[in-house]
């Protein structure tokens, strides 16, 4: 994992975390392009840390931790 990942997988497991995860969020958290954005969510879903919301979808697609809880 990136230091950009391990600073968003930090803040996701906060227990003050409050809202949604989507690429934009994590580009201005990390001050990073909404394309290393979408990289480094990618690369933590198919490492089945986190999942895509079923809910959501195209440019709103928000993202969860898998783990969370555990």
């Amino acid at each position: 994992m990136n230091e950009r990942q391990r600073l968003m997988i930090s803040k996701l497991l906060d227990s003050s975390w409050f809202g949604v995860l989507n690429t934009s969020k994590w580009a201005k958290i990390t001050k990073c392009s909404t394309d290393t954005a979408l990289r480094d969510i990618s690369d933590l879903v198919e490492k089945n840390i986190l999942e895509k919301d079923s809910s959501s979808g195209g440019r709103s697609t928000n993202y969860k931790i898998k783990c969370k809880g555990r």
